[in-house]
């Protein structure tokens, strides 16, 4: 009898990772003889971590924060979403050879497409806030979706305009105070920063001269109806939570680690939102 797939997350800090409750749903669901852990690894052992991933027993690992860059440099192979963003978050292994993909890409799409399947029809420009993690994987989506011109608003200037030299002229870099401003013809804003999040501060913005069919993307899913995506439900646009890009950033790691491609349903969703919310209590 073989011994069962063994798979991890790694970060630092790690304990607020909801992947292990995403992968070991899917492990029940179909009956796979698997582990899935949380490895909290310090960035100054996480070269090592990763040099010696296959020699521990583990067939693969999902990267999050701060170790996706490092990742993508340690990998032998890097497929083509992790070239475009210079970063990954999912690693397995063929062969003798460490495999890393950045399928945030395919997560994020695939729940804006899901969810508000109008909301690139007319050709608008989409704004963006933040530069921080996510803000790579986001920007290489809408890019690769035909977006013709992508607003960032950053509260660090230079950090956009960092963004702005990476992905080249269809980023255009605004000042932080002029984002309200700047929405007037906007078919989607994304929300890529931590602002709104449980506990933090909020983020003060206002929605009222967007197109009435646009659509509003916050990343954040803690608390999952976020003061933005409650003021864009008040104001009549399309309101997506940010937890629906979790699930299914998940899905081909899932499919490469233990061969099976899961499906992101309800059950899913409810297991994660209990998940959250028993940690809040």
């Amino acid at each position: 009898m073989s011994d069962p797939v063994r798979v991890c997350v790694v970060g630092y800090p790690v304990a607020h990772s909801r992947s292990p409750v995403i992968h070991r749903f899917w492990l029940a669901q179909y009956g796979i003889d698997g582990v899935y852990e949380k490895c909290e690894v310090a960035p100054e052992d996480f070269e090592r971590f990763i040099r010696e991933l296959k020699q521990s027993g583990y067939s693969g690992a999902n990267v999050t924060l701060p170790h996706k860059e490092a990742a993508f440099r340690l990998a032998d192979v890097a497929d083509e979403a992790a070239q475009s963003v210079g970063a990954a978050n999912t690693l397995w292994f063929e062969g003798r050879n460490l495999i890393a993909s950045n399928t945030d890409i395919y997560g994020f799409m695939t729940h804006l497409n899901l969810s508000s399947p109008q909301w690139n029809t007319a050709g608008r420009p989409v704004a963006f806030l933040g530069a921080g993690g996510a803000a790579r994987a986001v920007l290489r989506g809408l890019l690769d979706a035909g977006v013709s011109e992508i607003r960032i608003f950053n509260r660090t200037r230079a950090r956009a305009e960092g963004l702005a030299d990476y992905f080249g002229s269809a980023i255009r870099v605004f000042d932080w105070d002029d984002r309200s401003q700047r929405l007037g013809d906007c078919g989607l804003l994304v929300n890529g920063t931590q602002l709104g999040m449980s506990g933090g501060p909020g983020l003060d913005i206002d929605l009222g001269t967007m197109p009435r069919d646009a659509t509003v993307y916050d990343i954040v899913y803690t608390p999952l109806e976020t003061p933005l995506l409650a003021q864009a439900r008040s104001e009549g646009l399309n309101a997506v939570d940010g937890l629906g890009m979790l699930l299914h950033q998940a899905v081909p790691g899932f499919e490469k680690w233990f061969g099976v491609r899961p499906g992101v349903t309800h059950d899913l969703r409810a297991a994660v939102i209990s998940d959250l919310e028993g940690a809040s209590c």
